[in-house]
């Protein structure tokens, strides 16, 4: 398996949904080097397309992102996965919004691939994603997804499925190849269908 940089996502639709206060490693980290394997990365958002999401480190604030697309023109046949940085504001302001919960209820219900990390898993819980799935998050989140069923466990990158969930930025480097291990094995067994 590639797992250098080159072109082994090549062809594959990736939608990062992130609105004001995500951690902003949590959205560069994970779009370069899904960008940097070939893969067309979107920021998807309840802000309208060409607004601003304002980035932070920790609780400083940081850079701000361009929106490529506006939530409610998303759709999940038009991704291969989704990814859901983190951020406390972000996921937060996430679960207040009907349509970015459908769009990632219905990546669910499609058995599309979702990858979360730090306290992006919190959105699942609104989207009706955890019950019975096993996953990590940040610390703090872990009561949270206990009672909406799932079972939590303290590692870097749990893979369930097609749900793969991570800590901390620290971690960024064990969910990057979680998230290429999972899209490479999508491409193997669409070309072995074929």
């Amino acid at each position: 398996m590639d797992q250098s940089t080159g072109q082994s996502l090549q062809g594959k639709r990736i939608a990062m949904l992130l609105t004001d206060g995500v951690e902003q490693v949590e959205y560069t980290g994970p779009r370069t080097f899904l960008e940097q394997h070939g893969a067309k990365v979107t920021l998807v958002s309840p802000k309208s397309v060409d607004d601003e999401i304002q980035g932070f480190n920790h609780h400083t604030p940081a850079d701000k992102f361009k929106v490529e697309m506006d939530v409610r023109d998303a759709r999940p046949a038009d991704f291969d996965a989704l990814v859901l940085p983190g951020g406390v504001a972000n996921p937060d302001l996430l679960r207040l919004n009907a349509e970015a919960i459908t769009f990632i209820h219905e990546f669910g219900r499609e058995n599309k691939t979702i990858a979360a990390i730090c306290h992006g898993p919190w959105t699942l819980i609104d989207a009706d994603l955890v019950k019975g799935k096993h996953m990590t998050s940040w610390p703090s989140l872990q009561v949270d997804l206990r009672n909406a069923g799932a079972q939590w466990s303290d590692e870097q990158v749990v893979v369930d499925g097609k749900l793969i969930t991570s800590r901390k930025p620290d971690d960024i480097p064990e969910f990057n190849q979680a998230v290429l291990r999972e899209l490479t094995a999508q491409r193997t067994a669409a070309a072995g269908a074929a």
